[in-house]
């Protein structure tokens, strides 16, 4: 398999990977009911940017321009790298490793009628961004965030590098 052709692949991986994690994250959300916090909103934004740049780098190195695949790869290499930093900051201060953010609180959105406000104070509960609300083997939202985070960004960093090598040339004659 050549080096282009083994970046595609580690490239649709890295795709497919985030395209998953942030459906999964909606997925709690919308039909599980957990209610993100601040820093859990936040570590969204490195998807929301990542995924078109591994997407549009995909779709360069299909049209072979791999110089600036690269630089995407690298790019989205970068992105991700801090959703993984954002990810280990929270697990972090859910195990109570150093203090969370002071300012992290719920996710939801302001009542639409002022007759609903009263309402919505009994029945909002705030989220702590230094609780975690769930546990996988060991690892919270947040941690299983760092470390699919961390994996797509060490994807795009090894396809970036498989870009940057030359193919070998076999010269005839001489």
């Amino acid at each position: 398999m050549s080096a282009e052709r083994l970046a595609r692949n580690l490239t649709g991986l890295a795709l497919i990977g985030g395209l998953a994690v942030i459906s999964t994250a909606w997925g709690f959300q919308l039909i599980g009911g957990y209610v993100p916090c601040k820093l859990c909103l936040e570590q969204r934004f490195p998807f929301y940017a990542g995924l078109p740049l591994l997407a549009v780098a995909l779709t360069l190195m299909g049209r072979e321009k791999r110089g600036l695949a690269m630089l995407l790869l690298l790019a989205a290499t970068a992105v991700f790298a801090y959703g993984a930093g954002l990810g280990a900051y929270q697990a972090g201060a859910e195990w109570q490793f150093w203090a969370g953010p002071s300012d992290c609180g719920g996710g939801s959105a302001a009542p639409a009628k002022a007759a609903d406000m009263l309402q919505a104070l009994q029945s909002t509960r705030v989220v702590s961004c230094t609780e975690a609300s769930w546990r996988m083997f060991g690892l919270s939202f947040a941690g299983w965030n760092a470390v699919a985070s961390g994996g797509i960004a060490l994807l795009a960093l090894i396809s970036a590098a498989l870009l940057k090598r030359r193919p070998n040339r076999v010269s005839v004659g001489a």
